[in-house]
């Protein structure tokens, strides 16, 4: 029987969660998922100058919002730097390392004569076989992998296939630094061991590295994991992803009114296919991901597709989902704290719930959906929009509020199908086509040239708000 599937997360704390990021711990959480695993939360906090608290509540805040769970408590590789000396040093007894005493100027010669021979920089090798006792006095050194000078590295990469490495082009990489401290490459390797992962799922940027660790691995006579690489995310342009394609935080998705459930689906589909399916609810991810499905080509961030598929979400979701994911939402967004406090008011609440469903036909955000919701709770005399001013400023515009206050304020009953035959009936008889009664009526009842479907706003806002509104802008 296969050992259970364990997958990690590792981030360093050196900012939020990226988007590149939040892919990489989906496509962990979904592999644990689908196969009745677990998925590890490892912070790499090993750079204490870079390394913030603010940073690692983020990442935490980043991944709770998207709904990525992790198992146990967040590990940091930091407060492990005791085993990973005694990793080094295990290995320094077994002869799979040596303490290196070269100094920093031999070093940068070194590097100095391979640049000249055209070779990449290499390590020579020349404390490897040394006796300690020549050692400088001056010297504090560092601990080498004592690594293979011959034959070849092999990864069986689950997404980019057999990747061979010569091991002469693997010099002997440095496990702990002068001062005694681990570097990341032994640090990883003994995090990954200790947790137990057997499957290591992170951005082909570090398919090099997992040469490097395989070699760690078999030092210590540790089974390898399987690993994956993951290509890169570019931008729509095919260039690195930068911050004017999209390489923002979790948080900024956030703020911008995007659905945890849509950013799941969109992320998954940044690499990962299956078939032509587009639109993937959660618990199909699940079913369906695995990693044999993974592109090998660098996939590319689209905003307009993301804004697309998220509008899809939020239409589909059910008012009491969206309901949610609204106030969710609104700590985060310019102006939130005032429409929560609104919201309290149980009345208001009910006014919103009533606006829902002709709110989320057209938006694709929740920030779409708040902006669009404003007429809900604006102030009378309500603030104009440009285009609602061009549409109050044209001939006739005021004269037909004066005649609609009339017809609708005659009204028994208030709805949005009694408000729409009295609206289309006053057009008639003012020999007006529709358009020219409804559009200065928007502007009158929202403050801006578009919005939810007018009727809906009449229905909503009610009788005594909705005359008030427009007689306001009525020729009195």
């Amino acid at each position: 029987m296969s050992a259970p599937v364990v997958t990690r997360f590792a981030p360093s704390p050196t900012g939020f969660l990226h988007i590149g990021g939040a892919r990489t711990a989906l496509f962990n959480w979904l592999y644990a998922k689908r196969f009745g695993g677990r998925m590890l939360l490892r912070i790499e906090d090993t750079d204490r100058s870079r390394s913030t608290d603010a940073a690692i509540d983020a990442i935490l805040d980043g991944l709770t919002w998207l709904g990525l769970d992790w198992d146990g408590e967040p590990i940091s590789q930091y407060a492990r730097a005791d085993r990973h000396r005694a990793v080094a040093k295990a290995l320094i007894d077994a002869g799979q390392a040596y303490p290196c005493y070269a100094s920093q100027e031999e070093l940068a010669e070194m590097r100095e004569t391979a640049r000249a021979e055209g070779r990449p920089p290499r390590y020579d090798g020349r404390w490897r076989d040394r006796d300690p006792s020549e050692a400088p006095a001056d010297v504090k050194p560092v601990v080498r992998l004592k690594a293979p000078l011959d034959g070849e590295t092999v990864i069986d990469d689950k997404v980019q296939g057999r990747v061979v490495f010569n091991n002469k082009e693997l010099d002997d990489l440095v496990l702990l630094r002068s001062d005694g401290s681990p570097t990341y490459m032994l640090a990883v390797v003994v995090d990954d061991h200790d947790m137990g992962v057997t499957h290591i799922v992170r951005g082909d940027d570090h398919l090099t590295n997992a040469a490097r660790q395989t070699l760690i691995y078999k030092a210590m006579g540790w089974d390898v994991p399987t690993m994956a690489h993951i290509p890169l995310i570019h931008g729509p342009d095919g260039a690195k992803l930068s911050k004017r394609h999209g390489a923002l935080g979790a948080e900024a998705y956030r703020a911008m009114g995007y659905l945890p459930a849509a950013m799941r689906n969109y992320l998954a589909r940044l690499g990962w296919s299956h078939g032509d399916e587009e639109i993937f609810p959660t618990e199909q991810l699940i079913e369906w991901f695995d990693l044999d499905a993974i592109g090998k080509s660098a996939s590319r961030f689209d905003m307009q597709k993301l804004q697309n598929l998220n509008g899809h979400y939020m239409r589909a979701q059910t008012s009491e989902e969206l309901m949610r994911d609204f106030v969710a939402f609104l700590p985060h967004a310019e102006g939130g704290q005032a429409v929560q406090a609104w919201l309290s008011d149980s009345t208001h609440e009910k006014m919103f719930r009533a606006a829902l469903p002709g709110l989320k036909e057209r938006a694709k955000t929740l920030v779409e959906l708040l902006e669009s919701a404003e007429y809900l709770w604006a102030s009378r005399p309500l603030e104009l929009d440009e285009k609602a001013e061009k549409l109050l400023a044209a001939e006739g515009a005021r004269a037909a509020l004066a005649g609609l206050h009339e017809r609708l304020a005659a009204l028994e009953t208030w709805n949005a199908e009694t408000t729409e035959a009295a609206v289309r009936a006053y057009a008639e008889d003012a020999d007006l086509k529709l358009g020219k009664a409804a559009q200065p009526l928007r502007a009158a009842l929202t403050g801006k040239g578009t919005s939810p479907g007018i009727f809906d706003v009449l229905d909503v806002l009610g009788r005594e708000e909705s005359l008030a509104r427009i007689n306001d802008q009525a020729v009195s």
